[in-house]
């Protein structure tokens, strides 16, 4: 399942983003946790867009920002775009935020304790797999992957134990690259 929404570039769009992808992947079968870490990820790459990067450039409507996500659940260990058949055997979510770029490109922050923000990269680096930033002419597009455990498994099966931090997946740091989302797509696999 796949679906990409343009919104208008004001703060109110990061509930709309957040709204849509939730009631897709709870009608797609995704599990609770999965989709309150895939709302977060979307909230925290849409307010890093609305706050620093312009809207999108022609040809796209003005005062815009485009948000979409790709789910690919694995059913009855086998490769499905349906994950409403089967059980779930695992399988990701690909969720990307595209807007006209800033003068520098996205970076986790390190912020001191007392500060009032900073921190969303940093949210989105724990919770996914991966994530990254593509620019191409005229554009920015961050993106994250969040892996979906097989149904059934416990989800911090890999997690450190409570109270101990967990070591950062790997390849989960920023990956920038260049040109069309579809063009690295080989990148992320």
């Amino acid at each position: 399942m796949s679906r990409a929404v343009l919104l208008p570039h004001v703060p109110s769009s990061v509930t709309a983003a957040r709204q849509h992808l939730c009631s897709d992947l709870h009608d797609f079968g995704v599990g609770a946790p999965e989709v309150d870490d895939a709302a977060l990820i979307i909230s925290e790459l849409l307010s890093n867009a609305l706050r620093h990067a312009s809207p999108l450039p022609p040809p796209f409507p003005p005062d815009s920002v485009r948000v979409s996500w790709n789910v690919v659940l694995d059913t009855d260990g086998a490769d499905s775009a349906d994950g409403a058949d089967g059980a779930s055997s695992g399988g990701w979510i690909e969720i990307s935020v595209c807007d006209g770029g800033a003068e520098t490109l996205p970076r986790i922050a390190r912020p001191s304790l007392s500060a009032l923000g900073g921190r969303g990269l940093g949210i989105v680096q724990h919770l996914a797999t991966k994530w990254g930033t593509e620019v191409d002419d005229a554009t920015t597009t961050v993106w994250a992957v969040l892996e979906v455990p097989e149904s059934g498994s416990p989800r911090a099966e890999s997690s450190a134990a409570p109270g101990t931090a967990a070591a950062p997946p790997a390849g989960s740091g920023p990956m920038v690259t260049t040109g069309a989302l579809a063009a690295s797509e080989a990148s992320r696999a």
